[in-house]
């Protein structure tokens, strides 16, 4: 399907670095506490028959503030991003109708475009 579409160099490109920022985004969020600000937990419901505790959180200890300014860069960069790619002058050249639509998914699936594939080794 990828090779459907004569997609330029550059919003490929742009499609791969949003990919992975948000994933690192996505990383980040869950190693951060539950809270960005200090909050007490509360307990969870024990269950009458079993005693299975369902529920309930620790207290969070809310994020430092270089946990802050790094997912707000994260997130920024995120959205900077999505912005570069919807608004890339690619799709002033296509059809608005559903052509466009299986054109963006297209682009989200492809192989050059994945989080990984800066990484991976080139074919030869």
């Amino acid at each position: 399907m990828a090779d459907t579409f004569p997609f330029p160099d550059d919003l490929i490109e742009l499609q791969q670095r949003l990919h992975q920022a948000r994933a690192e985004h996505t990383a980040l969020c869950r190693a951060l506490p539950w809270s960005v600000e200090p909050l007490a937990g509360w307990p969870g419901t024990v269950h009458p028959h079993t005693g299975e505790v369902t529920g309930g959180r620790e207290a969070s200890p809310g994020y430092t503030p270089e946990q802050e300014a790094e997912e707000k860069r994260l997130w920024d960069l995120v959205r900077e991003l999505s912005i570069a790619v919807s608004t890339h002058p690619y799709w002033d050249t296509l059809e608005k109708n559903a052509g466009l639509v299986k054109a963006r998914m297209a682009l989200k699936q492809h192989p050059k475009a994945q989080p990984d594939a800066a990484s991976a080794p080139v074919a030869a």
